[in-house]
C-alpha cells in the first residue's frame, strides 16, 4: 500500500470519527424530514405547473375554436356575397385552426395523464412522510430516553466527568484531612511528652509540668469537694453514727494529745484522718442522715449520705500517714459497701453504736 493511499485512509478514519462524535440523531432526523417536506412541497408544485400549463392550453384551444367559427361564419357571408376566393381563404384558415386544436388537444390530454402520475406520486410521498414523521417522533423520543438513561447511570456510577471530578476532588480533600489529623495527632503527642514547648509556658521541663498539673489537680478537687459540702442538704432528725474500737493492731502509735481536740475516723478498707472538734456541728448531720438512711433500708438515701459523709472527712479532714497508726474513734463503711453489709456492721460488736457516745462530745 501506498503512502499516500495510507495518509488517505487514516485522514478519512480521523474524519469519520469527528464526525460520529460530532453528529446527533435527533437533528438528523429532523434534517431528512425536512428535506422529505421540501420534496413533496417541489412534486405538489410540479403538479401545479401541469395543471398551468394543462390550463394554458386549454385556454389555446378555446381560441382556436373561437377563430374556427369566426371563419367558418366569415365563408358562408363570403358564398353568399360572391366571394368564392375570400370564402376559401377562410376555410383554409379554420382548417388550419382546426388542425392547431387537435394538436393542443393532443398535449392537453399527455398533460392529464402527467398530472394525474403527480399527484398520484404527491399521494404516496404525502403518505411516506406522515409515517416517516411518526417514526422520527418515536426514534426521538426512544434517543432522548437512552440518552438520559445512559446521563443518569453515569451519574449514580461515577463515570461522568463531572462525577469524576467530584470524586476526585473528595479522595483529594479527604487525604488531606487526614493527613492534617495525623499531623495534629503528632504534634500533641509531642507536646505532652515535652519535646515541644508550648507558647506561654513557663521554663522548665516536662516533669516539672507534670507535677504542676498534678497539683492543680489536688487543688481543683479539694475545691470541688469543698463546694459540694456547701450545697448538702438541711439535717435530717436520726440517730447518729458513734465511735467504735477499731480492731485493726497498732502499729507505732502516736501520742494522743490532741484527743480532747479532735477525733479520729476511719474509713473501712482505707485511711484514717484526723478531724477538728470545731467540725462537729457540720458532721452530726451527716452522721444522722447515715444513721438513718441505714435503719430505714433506704438505697439512695444511703448512698447519697454515705458519699456526702466521706466526702466531708476527706475534704475537711487530716489524712495521717500509712506508718502512723493510732486508735480510729468513728469507723465508717467504705464507698463499695452495700446497705446489707451497712446494716450488719451496724448490728455487729460495737463498731456502730446508739447516739450519746463519747466519740462526738
Amino acid at each position: 500500500m501506498s503512502i499516500m493511499r495510507r495518509m488517505s485512509d487514516l485522514v478519512q478514519q480521523k474524519a469519520n470519527k469527528v464526525l460520529d462524535k460530532a453528529e446527533n440523531p435527533v437533528e438528523a432526523l429532523d434534517l431528512s424530514y425536512q428535506k422529505q417536506m421540501e420534496g413533496l412541497q417541489q412534486v405538489k408544485r410540479s403538479v401545479a405547473d401541469v395543471l398551468t400549463s394543462e390550463k394554458r392550453l386549454e385556454l389555446q384551444a378555446a381560441q382556436l375554436q373561437q377563430s374556427q367559427d369566426k371563419l367558418q361564419a366569415q365563408a358562408k357571408l363570403a358564398l353568399q356575397q360572391g366571394r368564392e376566393d375570400l370564402a376559401r381563404l377562410a376555410l383554409t384558415r379554420a382548417q388550419d385552426a382546426q388542425t392547431q386544436a387537435q394538436g393542443l388537444q393532443s398535449q392537453i390530454a399527455q398533460l392529464k395523464d402527467q398530472e394525474q402520475k403527480l399527484e398520484i406520486t404527491a399521494q404516496k410521498l404525502q403518505a411516506k412522510v406522515e409515517a416517516f414523521r411518526t417514526q422520527r417522533e418515536t426514534m426521538k423520543a426512544q434517543y432522548s430516553a437512552a440518552k438520559a438513561s445512559t446521563q443518569v447511570g453515569e451519574a449514580v456510577t461515577g463515570l461522568s466527568e463531572h462525577m469524576a471530578d467530584v470524586n476526585l476532588m473528595m479522595e483529594r480533600a479527604q487525604d488531606k484531612t487526614q493527613q492534617m489529623q495525623a499531623r495534629a495527632a503528632a504534634i500533641d503527642s509531642l507536646v505532652d511528652s515535652g519535646t515541644l514547648d508550648t507558647i506561654g509556658i513557663s521554663s522548665g521541663d516536662d516533669i516539672e509540668r507534670q507535677l504542676q498539673s498534678g497539683l492543680t489537680e489536688s487543688q481543683v478537687d479539694a475545691q470541688l469537694a469543698a463546694m459540694k459540702q456547701e450545697m448538702l442538704p438541711a439535717p435530717q432528725a436520726a440517730p447518729r453514727l458513734e465511735a467504735a474500737p477499731d480492731t485493726a493492731p497498732v502499729a507505732n502509735p502516736a501520742p494522743r494529745s490532741t484527743e480532747t481536740e479532735s477525733i479520729v475516723v476511719r474509713i473501712q478498707g482505707e485511711d484514717q484522718y484526723r478531724l477538728s472538734l470545731s467540725e462537729r456541728p457540720q458532721l452530726e448531720p451527716l452522721d444522722k442522715a447515715l444513721s438513718g438512711a441505714i435503719e430505714e433500708q433506704d438505697q439512695t438515701g444511703y448512698t447519697t449520705a454515705l458519699t456526702n459523709l466521706l466526702n466531708f472527712v476527706r475534704s475537711h479532714g487530716s489524712k495521717l500517714p500509712p506508718d502512723q497508726l493510732v486508735g480510729s474513734d468513728v469507723m465508717l463503711p467504705s464507698e463499695d459497701m452495700t446497705l446489707d453489709e451497712a446494716t450488719a456492721l451496724m448490728a455487729g460488736e460495737g463498731n456502730v453504736v446508739e447516739a450519746g457516745s463519747t466519740t462526738l462530745p
